[in-house]
């Protein structure tokens, strides 16, 4: 983290004690209509300080801001720590984008296949996986990391060890979504997200037991989080499995899922692996409450792409009391735009669906996984391997081996080289249409 803190803003009470804060301030058309207008981009103090307001103090403008903020907020409390949020109108059409996707209707003839859906979803998980690791300090590309888990390698370094976890992780929660949320649960998910790289394996799947944690700056020191005492953990990790489990009041399931992203990192219940938790248990939750697209969605690689503004939504939602809105307008973002790209690969499979059907007229006598392979093969002209296959299709080795038995006796594809005893597969003609 490397970022500069931003300034606190003057609390509601400091700026009416002020004395310089007028009714006629409080009641100008020109006052009200910035207020309006800032709180709809919902600005922080920092960036509402720089604002040109005329002859206006700022605090005038802030101090309106958030007395209309305070009027239309949700308030929660879990475990003791009270956060708030508002629900602008940004995020109205943001859920409602995410809901329209998120209907049983809306797949492509190509996701709405089994197999394919299958694959993709696959895929998506490893993206996952790498890139939330890679937020946390994972140093290898994604391209590495991928063959590593397509081929179902052993990881070798600490970086991949983090990596192979979380995917291991991503599946633990698909395979659980239906539970309830426990204490044992996290820590049986934290000891899969950190085995084997944390400096004492003793901290695996334990609460932290000291308050010598803090989330700083590496190069400056700048301290911008200090969690709560360890004693109260335990009480606050079941406040916050309460809140995930309990229907009632209603919220919209991606907000809350955003809230148990926001809380489980505020927290900071272990003592290396937090963020890595906090995205899996934020998936989790959505997973557990249908929304199915979640499944395609690589969030964690967009929020990579925007490290220094995740950074920074922490921070000034702490720094405003808690006003997590900030949070939950950076993550709403995060999946819009993973959203995009979701839909971006559904264009590009429907494009390709020319060429599917050229391939079934062509070679009718191969299945539909194995042309899928052959068109894979086609697009990207990489060689891959068996374990590749059988990882990118979830199917056995021996199925995969017989796939690829297939396409070499058809002469649609060649050896390319061997990997150790690894033996690789390119495309026969690179340039078939």
């Amino acid at each position: 983290m490397c970022m500069k803190m931003p300034n606190v803003p003057p609390t509601l009470n400091e700026i009416l004690q002020d004395g310089r804060l007028s009714l006629n301030d409080m009641a100008a058309e020109e006052n009200i209509r910035l207020a309006l207008d800032f709180n709809s981009k919902y600005l922080h103090w920092d960036e509402v300080r720089r604002k040109d307001t005329g002859s206006t103090d700022p605090k005038t403008i802030w101090a309106l801001m958030s007395m209309s903020r305070h009027n239309n907020q949700t308030s929660v409390n879990i475990g003791g720590i009270n956060i708030r949020y508002s629900v602008i109108a940004d995020f109205q059409r943001s859920l409602h984008e995410i809901d329209v996707r998120s209907s049983s209707g809306f797949v492509s003839k190509d996701v709405s296949d089994p197999k394919a859906a299958k694959a993709y979803a696959v895929s998506s998980l490893m993206e996952e996986s790498i890139a939330s690791s890679q937020i946390e300090g994972a140093v290898t590309t994604t391209r590495v990391a991928k063959t590593m888990l397509r081929e179902g390698r052993m990881p070798k370094t600490e970086s991949e060890k983090m990596i192979y976890n979380n995917y291991r992780a991503m599946q633990f929660i698909k395979e659980n979504k239906e539970k309830k949320l426990t204490p044992d649960m996290i820590l049986e998910l934290h000891t899969i997200i950190t085995k084997g790289t944390l400096d004492d394996e003793a901290y695996e799947g334990r609460f932290r037991e000291t308050d010598d944690i803090v989330v700083q700056d590496k190069l400056t020191g700048d301290v911008f989080h200090e969690p709560p005492k360890a004693k109260e953990l335990e009480q606050m990790m079941s406040s916050l499995c309460s809140y995930a489990n309990s229907d009632e009041p209603f919220v919209h399931p991606v907000i809350k899922g955003i809230v148990i992203h926001f809380m489980t990192a505020y927290i900071h219940p272990f003592v290396d692996g937090n963020g890595r938790l906090a995205r899996s248990l934020m998936y989790w939750y959505v997973l557990k409450e249908c929304y199915w697209i979640f499944e395609y969605l690589a969030v964690s690689r967009v929020i990579k792409e925007h490290r220094g503004n995740y950074d920074r939504a922490y921070v000034l939602s702490e720094t405003d009391e808690n006003d997590i809105t900030y949070f939950i307008r950076y993550n709403l973002d995060c999946i819009e735009k993973a959203l995009e790209a979701f839909l971006g690969y559904l264009d590009g499979k429907i494009s390709e669906q020319k060429g599917s059907d050229m391939l079934t007229q062509r070679y009718p006598d191969l299945n539909i996984r194995q042309r899928m392979i052959l068109r894979d093969a086609m697009r990207t002209g990489e060689p891959f391997s068996t374990p590749e296959v059988r990882s990118a299709y979830q199917v056995s080795y021996q199925t995969a081996a017989n796939d690829i038995r297939r396409l070499l006796e058809m002469n649609l594809i060649k050896e390319y080289g061997k990997v150790w005893r690894k033996i690789l597969y390119i495309i026969a003609d690179p340039d078939a249409d």
